[in-house]
């Protein structure tokens, strides 16, 4: 039997403080004025924790909102630097979250401890170290949305609400998130070193990741190297994965980008719905630079200033053979992931150019990306029904016939029954993904009565998208009519 600990007895450490104060600036979280209540506590979580859930809520409350210490946390605003919309900017850090410590499970799990929107850090230039309840929202569900669908991502355990006032584009109310992560280094956290020309501390930064998360690379014989393959590898993976579910972050700076593979600070984000590789879901990415059809090279462009960072214990040549696999590794494992979502098996040439057909007549039609690949699940392959359902969402029908009389020709190759291919099918295919409104309506909820209910209702749905949810089909319909008028940005 697992050992349940109350949130106030959590053991904790926090190794990454024992680097130095180089690496990080020691900050108090400043509470809220106003007394803290919970929103939304996500008990799948706190397993994560070995934390026992039934924590008396106020209690709760006051220690994820910095009102009471959590055990003998000890708190920290980490620094980093990064390029933000392809521009360096030498100095960044936590601007208004604080790391409190880490602990680690009976399975061996380290997980640190994050408050986001706990205030002032000397790294929040000028801004006021503060969150608002529709960025919080916004985060802790798509954040637990991103887990649901088996991708990487940080995790949320607890949001807070209070009556503080912060200003934004309006006056909003303040907010925190407990956000989870093995570790929150990122990219621009060696960044920040390269362009000081402080590079002992890049060795130190790299020896700290390696013997915390990735130790099976210490008798390597070049253990940097390895690292950065690695960190490569699952670079290109994840944004397969987005990729593979229509995900498009928003801001993909390199300072939100995971040494782990993590998908990492959820802001202006968005699923695809009608398709288009240029959806662009931040309103403030003017020139499309974050557009989800170019985040695979952005992902290369930011492992290459990664790869740039390390270069004081890399060798050039053997950093440029590195890089040089990304897209290989990209392209296979995305058309490995498409293959998934087609019931397929085939070769990769064949499955790329059934995709590629596929998804250049989904962008002629706007066809609904989650819906289409959603309803693919039910096709037979030795039938020849007119699939009315399918053919309604393109343009060009005789087109869309002619792609899926070849698509049942690759199906007919398949040693599955179609039983068995629709049920694979409905396990890589979501019936929901955490579409705008959806976010919204939870956040306008929140914000005009204090009803919660909405994100409670999105949590559930969220944990288990590929579940058919019956009293909940309505969100897996075509969005409203409204929705098409929402906007976020890097404020979201």
């Amino acid at each position: 039997m697992i050992m349940k600990h109350t949130l106030n007895a959590l053991p904790l450490t926090n190794t990454f403080a024992k680097l130095g104060e180089t690496f990080f600036s020691r900050v108090k979280p400043e509470p809220f004025i106003s007394q803290p209540e919970i929103v939304h506590f996500n008990r799948h979580a706190a397993e994560l924790l070995d934390l026992n859930p039934d924590t008396d809520p106020q209690q709760l409350a006051n220690i994820l909102s910095g009102k009471l210490p959590l055990g003998k946390d000890d708190p920290i605003a980490m620094l980093y630097a990064g390029h933000q919309f392809g521009h360096y900017v030498p100095q960044l850090g936590d601007g208004r979250a604080l790391m409190l410590g880490e602990t680690t499970n009976t399975r061996g799990e380290k997980w640190e401890i994050q408050l986001k929107g706990s205030g002032k850090t000397p790294y929040s230039r000028m801004g006021d170290g503060r969150a608002v309840l529709r960025s919080t929202i916004r985060e802790y569900l798509c954040s637990e949305a991103m887990h649901g669908l088996g991708i990487p991502t940080t995790r949320a355990l607890c949001l807070i609400g209070s009556k503080d006032e912060v200003y934004r584009e309006q006056i909003e109310t303040g907010a925190m998130l407990t956000r989870l992560a093995p570790s929150h280094v990122r990219f621009g956290s060696f960044e920040v070193f390269f362009y000081r020309d402080q590079h002992e501390h890049i060795r130190t930064l790299a020896d700290y990741v390696i013997e915390h998360h990735y130790p099976e690379l210490k008798d390597h014989a070049d253990p940097y190297l390895s690292l950065l393959q690695e960190v490569i590898k699952r670079t290109a993976k994840l944004i397969a994965q987005w990729q593979s579910v229509g995900f498009a972050h928003g801001v993909m700076n390199t300072d939100n980008m995971s040494i782990l593979g993590l998908t990492l600070d959820y802001g202006p984000y968005g699923f695809v719905e009608a398709y288009d590789p240029g959806f662009i879901c931040n309103h403030s990415d003017h020139e499309g630079r974050y557009a989800f059809g170019q985040q695979p090279q952005i992902g290369l462009f930011n492992v290459s200033c990664l790869a740039q960072a390390m270069l004081p214990v890399l060798e050039v040549d053997a950093a440029k053979a590195a890089l040089e696999k990304y897209q290989d590794i990209f392209m296979q494992h995305y058309y490995a992931l498409m293959a998934q979502k087609l019931g397929l098996t085939q070769n990769e040439e064949q499955v790329a150019t059934l995709v590629n057909e596929l998804l250049d007549q989904m962008k002629q039609s706007r066809t609904d990306f989650t819906r289409l690949f959603r309803q693919l699940c039910d096709i037979e392959t030795n039938t020849t029904p007119a699939d009315t359902a399918l053919r309604d969402h393109f343009i060009n029908r005789e087109r869309f016939d002619q792609w899926l009389g070849d698509y049942r020709n690759l199906l007919a190759q398949e040693a599955t029954t179609d039983s068995e291919r629709q049920q694979a099918m409905k396990k890589t295919n979501p019936k929901y993904v955490l579409r705008n409104y959806m976010a919204q309506i939870a956040i306008e909820k929140a914000e005009r009565d204090k009803d919660y209910s909405e994100v409670e209702r999105l949590m559930t749905l969220l944990h288990n998208p590929y579940d058919e949810h019956p009293d909940m089909a309505h969100y897996a319909e075509v969005p409203p009519d409204w929705a098409g008028g929402i906007e976020v940005s890097c404020s979201s």
